[in-house]
């Protein structure tokens, strides 16, 4: 009988002390506006954001292209209104190019010589007058 008591009150304790912290394993979601706008005003429909658990949100996304020799490029988009950037590295070699256009379907960034085209899952690079082709790869 005791043996009883003793595992009701452990069991009521431990009822009163969940309902007190709460179901800490359920994400709250954000209700406010997390659209990108491009440059244009319309929905720049080639970001979003992506939002941890704990609910910080960031605005950064990398993904690996492939090259048409079949060499991978790893490409970080940057979308922070600020400092709105894409980062291209290959052999070693990264090139930050700034975003200058903004298209529903069409993101331009341009440093001096280089720009870069995202359509989609292409990304054109134009080096003087040396063109390269990159599609995101399927992992």
């Amino acid at each position: 009988m005791i043996k009883k008591i003793i595992a009701l009150c452990m069991l009521s304790s431990l009822v009163i002390a969940c309902k007190k912290e709460g179901n800490k394993g359920v994400v709250k979601s954000d209700s406010a506006n997390t659209e990108i706008l491009a440059d244009n005003g319309a929905v720049d429909s080639t970001i979003a954001y992506n939002v941890s658990v704990n609910g910080t949100k960031t605005v950064k996304t990398d993904f690996v292209y492939q090259a048409t020799d079949g060499s991978p490029v790893k490409v970080v988009f940057n979308y922070d209104p600020n400092n709105r950037t894409v980062s291209i590295r290959n052999n070693n070699k990264t090139f930050v190019l700034d975003k200058t256009e903004a298209k529903p379907n069409q993101t331009t960034y341009e440093k001096e010589d280089m720009k870069a085209v995202v359509k989609g899952d292409s990304l054109i690079l134009h080096q003087g007058e040396n063109i390269i082709e990159l599609v995101k790869t399927k992992i």
